[in-house]
């Protein structure tokens, strides 16, 4: 791991994205809540925040981190057919939480294939990355 133990604890924060696309009748089940696995979008949401508050046990070296706000967002995007997902989590620390929105929208994604698989293992998982973080020693910075 990397020493952080000399940085001044500042605000950090960090939002992540991606996206999974499927036949459209998938997308309609997921909508209509018609799943036999349950309620997709919940399921999804659930595992991504938990997910980010596992980072450290997932990713080796990184470091483990009190969050202070994690959170996931699902949109029903009709145009790929399928659904976009962001991520986001914030701490005031020493090291930033770019690995905690990012581990956040992957389980997320990997969650809707597992739950969703038994009506199209065609879904696609892509487009998965950090959008912007803010704070810490190398400052802000925004995807453009």
């Amino acid at each position: 791991m990397v020493d952080v133990g000399a940085k001044a604890d500042t605000a950090r924060s960090a939002r992540a994205e991606g996206s999974i696309t499927m036949n459209a009748e998938t997308l309609a089940a997921i909508e209509r809540n018609a799943v036999a696995k349950g309620d997709v979008i919940a399921a999804a949401r659930i595992a991504g925040i938990m997910a980010a508050k596992k980072t450290a046990e997932l990713i080796p070296l990184c470091h483990p981190i009190p969050l202070t706000d994690a959170g996931v967002d699902i949109d029903v995007d009709r145009s790929l057919p399928g659904l976009r997902i962001k991520a986001w989590a914030s701490t005031q620390g020493k090291t930033g939480v770019e690995m905690e929105a990012l581990t956040a929208v992957t389980v997320a994604l990997l969650t809707v294939y597992d739950m969703a698989k038994a009506l199209d293992r065609g879904m696609e998982i892509s487009g998965v990355r950090l959008i912007e973080k803010r704070g810490g020693k190398s400052g802000d910075w925004k995807r453009e």
